[in-house]
């Protein structure tokens, strides 16, 4: 108990930290916008300590326990390039790692005025330019692309952008970040997190559409991976800043994704940022494969589906191509339903293109726009194909006000392709929650009661309902929970025999009050 506490207390001091450097450091810069520099400067720290430990744990083995790569010469470290690049899919100078260019900042303050600024940049791109040409360039290319150390916004100046870049090095270097090997609450990656959600509670809709908190990211992949100890590849097709992706080795433990991290983002801000986040959690550049185009128009993982875990908070209702492509109607992703999801809501696009990918052993866990669940046309038409080939499994009605920016109570979809039963369970959820400041959130104990009715899948009077095809087809295939599961009327009854009686009661004393009165009245004018 006291080692759990230990490390409440740590995780609280790092977010107070946290919330301290964002708080004195953004000034002009919108809060939204600064994660990028905080977050930059945690990675350019993590990686700069990664390779050093990774070093220095070489030489220790080897023998040489006063070795410290911080402390050599470029000139001694250059003979480590190409095998360090091999390895670990970067090289950092000694000279250029995040410990030795704080020091200078913060001792030379003429120097770090004048020159901070280059000094990144040249940092950043050599960091960048060190993995060209070898399997790791990919997860490389463009990471500090948003770390622009020359924007307006850090300060009119020259000089006032250097202000503020020397104190986001000595903030982020006075984290307790610990050992990034040894420390054991993840503290580089939970940093991260509540970064990510203190912004995207900050910044409303635009945080929203690619932060998916922590509470539902756990409820979706717990879904996914109901008896299951490993997963052989876990994809996100909308994988925002890859909080979900990671939330798989949170649940199921450090080396049970034994294939990696596939996911594809369209907004490439977002897309670095996911692939910092992959880092930051300590997953090497070979096990995760993270791509930036669109994914319904442009799928970038055709080499390696299928996959066993598919989850997913995609954005709702956005327009696509739809039939104004007329290439889509044959691509095997939706040419199965004979119909492609409206122009103005891709929600189905994506629901197609998850269940195409999913392995005959998977699971896909899909957070959905309620709508698609009952409107018509051409959205039906592809829940009859769903329901008619048995591919829908679940459909969890949750909360409202969940999601950083909108209150909308969303659904989760969780499809099979190799069910038992042919029947769809239903599970009302809309009570597993409490609120938190603004938003509800999902308790340790509201996601153990969904996870376990989710996984006996039976019937519970007012939270589930296991439906039989012929009832799902016979309500023209409505997937809405409230369809299927009656809510419990919390409504006191009234037992109208004793209310008469209160009633009759009232109107007696009623009586005996006014003869009162009159015979007072009666009295005084006596």
């Amino acid at each position: 108990m006291m080692v759990d506490t230990k490390k409440e207390q740590e995780r609280d001091e790092l977010h107070r930290a946290i919330w301290a450097i964002a708080d004195e450091l953004r000034g002009a810069v919108d809060g939204w916008d600064f994660k990028n520099y905080v977050l930059g400067t945690m990675f350019y720290r993590y990686i700069s300590e990664n390779l050093t430990n990774y070093i220095n744990q070489g030489e220790i083995d080897a023998g040489f326990t006063d070795f410290d790569y911080s402390k050599i010469s470029d000139g001694e470290a250059e003979g480590a390039r190409d095998g360090l690049v091999q390895e670990k899919g970067f090289f950092i100078l000694p000279s250029e790692l995040f410990c030795n260019v704080n020091t200078k900042a913060q001792t030379d303050t003429d120097w770090a005025k004048d020159h901070l600024n280059e000094v990144l940049e040249k940092v950043f791109g050599d960091i960048e330019g060190s993995a060209k040409g070898s399997e790791s360039e990919a997860d490389f290319a463009g990471l500090f692309d948003d770390f622009d150390v020359n924007s307006n916004k850090l300060g009119a100046t020259v000089a006032k952008r250097n202000e503020k870049l020397t104190k986001l090095l000595s903030g982020v270097a006075n984290m307790n970040l610990g050992n990034v090997k040894e420390h054991d609450i993840d503290a580089f990656g939970d940093a991260y997190e509540y970064l990510m959600t203190m912004y995207a509670s900050g910044a409303g809709k635009s945080g929203g559409e690619f932060f998916t908190p922590a509470d539902v990211s756990e409820l979706l992949t717990r879904l996914g991976t109901v008896g299951k100890t490993t997963i052989n590849k876990v994809y996100d097709p909308a994988c925002g800043s890859g909080s979900l992706l990671l939330k798989a080795e949170k649940v199921l433990g450090k080396d049970a994704i034994t294939n990696g991290f596939y996911g594809q983002e369209i907004n490439i801000t977002t897309y670095n940022l996911c692939r910092i986040n992959m880092f930051l959690h300590d997953v090497g550049f070979d096990k995760f494969n993270i791509a930036c185009e669109d994914t319904l128009i442009s799928p970038q993982h055709w080499d390696d589906e299928p996959f066993e875990l598919i989850v997913s908070n995609p954005p709702y209702s956005i327009k696509w191509a739809g039939k104004t492509n007329p290439l889509l109607i044959n691509d095997p992703r939706y040419s199965p339903a004979g119909v492609l999801a409206p122009e103005s809501k891709a929600d189905m696009a994506f629901i197609m293109h998850s269940l195409s990918w999913l392995a005959s052993n998977g699971t896909a866990a899909i957070v959905c726009f309620p709508g698609i669940m009952y409107r018509g046309g051409a959205e039906q038409k592809i829940r009859k194909y769903l329901v008619d080939n048995n591919f829908i499994d679940c459909i969890i009605q949750l909360p409202s006000n969940l999601f950083f920016g909108t209150s909308i109570a969303t659904c989760i979809m969780v499809m099979k392709k190799n069910k038992k039963d042919n029947k769809v369970l239903f599970i009302d959820a809309t009570n597993e929650c409490i609120k938190v400041t603004n938003n509800n959130k999902l308790t340790p104990e509201n996601i153990d009661r969904i996870v376990n009715t989710f996984a006996v899948r039976e019937e519970k009077a007012h939270v589930s309902h296991l439906a039989a095809y012929d009832e799902v087809s016979g309500n023209d295939y409505n997937l809405s929970v409230s369809t299927y599961v009656e809510q419990e009327d919390t409504r006191e009854k009234i037992d109208i025999v004793t209310l008469n009686a209160q009633i009759a009661e009232i109107v007696a004393r009623e009586d005996v009050l006014r003869k009162e009165i009159d015979k007072i009245i009666a009295e005084i004018e006596g």
